[in-house]
């Protein structure tokens, strides 16, 4: 494709400068590390980079042209064009779209925005589809997934670049249906520019990303964008109405058209999907749904009490793409664990004094609160949690998270999350202020002392104290970094995984 037939797809609003050369492009980069001879380079800028400063590296692996908000003074770009345009990272994603021939008109959309649940709803619908026989494709916070292919994430709504080739590649499959989570970043930063939703779900909305968005209205309005900007006017919009921010998800959606499907868990009568009856086990949930078609009862094999509104909202997106209720009781029925969230973790070495150990991605005070709560009364013995909060990011809700623990919890570990750059010990700081009602001990005392915490700065430590004090009948839950198979101290991004840890802990504990 000849660079100028490309630049057509850049809307007015991001005019930009007249270019003399007309290249051929043989593809599209902003990691000037991965460009190929051909390349369109885009320079973007973000938290701790900005790709002005690799112009030269990329010019030197071949690329054929280049779209910046600048031009560094002194730089030979050796006749290549370079498209001076307002922001090259929302000139990316119509960029994109067009370079891989707009495969999301091609496919299904379905997204899923809000605080907590995003990655458990899209699960489930992937599930509930399959056993639809439609031919499915997953983007998310842990994976995207589709048939041959699987591959970790970077974030949870990938940039438009990746999207739309990670679309394209889908559609290369056969892919009919995309259910994808949609972050607030996502939308703020235009990533899914372009991208028409016929299925737009919201969970909830409590405090997160605060660091980025600053207020909490500006946070709403940031997600409400997928009802606003990218939701099509035929399509339809499912929401968990039992949020206090509902109405604004709801309104917007009706502006634009689109059909409403209201999900609740029995607080409005009017829903279109609402919870009947359910009972909460460790091993999973029972429930029963009432639908537009009327009652289902369905097994859902995770663990959780916030899995019930999970459920809801995966019901409510079934509804709207006509799924049929066998499909949907033998897909909720089949649904994998989902990484991360209140995922058991066990070893064959364990023996009969083995605590049951949990680890989960929670790490806002609502999400917390809310897997605490479910699992305290499901607890016959002590609840012990360990937990940090990461660095770089709202510092409000960290003692507001350390109360949640502190409000259902008998025995505390506070630990490290991802500090990044912030001091470890700067950031428990924090923690401890929400820590008020327990005692603080040393860790050699913690299993001896009731109502008491420990701070220990190494994750590995503090897990491995945790699984140590835990007797048959607790609960060790491990809050915070889920899935990942990280831990970012510093500039550094250092292997480190929960679940490993975790086994590991069990091992130690079992040997003799």
């Amino acid at each position: 494709m000849r660079l100028s037939s490309l630049l057509t797809a850049l809307p007015e609003d991001l005019s930009k400068s007249a270019v003399d050369a007309d290249p051929v492009i043989r593809g599209l980069c902003y990691d000037s590390r991965a460009v190929a001879a051909g390349d369109l380079f885009f320079a973007l800028r973000g938290e701790s980079f900005d790709g002005h400063g690799y112009l030269g590296q990329a010019l030197g692996l071949g690329a054929a042209a280049f779209v910046v908000e600048e031009l560094p003074a002194g730089l030979d770009l050796q006749g290549r064009p370079a498209v001076v345009v307002p922001d090259s990272r929302r000139a990316l994603a119509p960029l994109a779209r067009s370079f891989f021939g707009d495969p999301a008109a091609e496919l299904t959309l379905v997204g899923v925005t809000g605080t907590n649940g995003k990655t458990s709803v899209t699960y489930l619908v992937e599930s509930i589809l399959a056993r639809a026989e439609r031919r499915v494709g997953l983007i998310g916070t842990v994976e995207i997934r589709y048939p041959g292919e699987r591959q970790r994430s970077l974030n949870t709504t990938p940039e438009s670049l990746d999207l739309q080739r990670t679309l394209r590649a889908m559609r290369t499959q056969d892919v009919e249906v995309a259910v994808m989570e949609v972050s607030s970043h996502g939308l703020e930063l235009g990533r899914v520019a372009g991208c028409s939703f016929e299925v737009a779900a919201f969970t909830n909305l409590t405090q997160d990303h605060l660091d980025f968005h600053h207020t909490m209205d500006a946070y709403r309005d940031a997600k409400g964008l997928l009802f606003q900007r990218h939701l099509d006017s035929q399509g339809q919009a499912v929401i968990n109405v039992d949020d206090p921010a509902a109405p604004h998800f709801e309104r917007a959606a009706r502006a634009v058209g689109a059909r409403v499907i209201r999900v609740s868990r029995g607080n409005a009568a009017d829903a279109d999907v609402r919870l009947e009856a359910a009972e909460v086990r460790m091993d999973g949930t029972r429930a029963r749904v009432h639908l537009p078609t009327g009652p289902l009862d369905l097994s859902l094999p995770l663990v959780g009490d916030f899995n019930v509104e999970n459920l809801l909202v995966a019901c409510g997106i079934a509804v709207a793409v006509d799924a049929p209720a066998d499909a949907i009781a033998e897909g909720v029925a089949a649904c994998p664990q989902v990484p991360g969230r209140a995922e058991r973790i066990e070893v064959e070495e364990a023996d009969a004094t083995a605590p049951t150990v949990l680890v989960d991605y929670a790490h806002t005070p609502d999400a917390v609160d809310k897997l605490l709560r479910t699992l305290r009364p499901l607890t016959p013995g002590r609840l012990v949690t360990v937990f940090g909060c990461g660095g770089d990011r709202d510092r409000t809700k960290r003692p507001l998270m350390a109360e949640a623990v502190a409000r259902y919890s008998d025995r505390v570990v506070a630990t490290s999350d991802n500090p990044r750059s912030e001091d470890p010990e700067r950031i428990l700081d924090d923690v401890e202020a929400g820590l008020g009602e327990l005692r603080r001990v040393e860790p050699e005392t913690l299993g001896e002392t009731e109502g008491s915490y420990s701070v220990l700065v190494d994750r590995r430590r503090a897990i491995r104290t945790a699984v140590g004090i835990a007797q048959p009948e607790d609960t060790v839950v491990i809050a915070g970094k889920g899935h990942e198979d990280y831990q970012i101290l510093g500039s550094e991004r250092l292997p480190f995984s929960d679940p490993d840890e975790a086994r590991l802990a069990l091992r130690q504990r079992a040997a003799p």
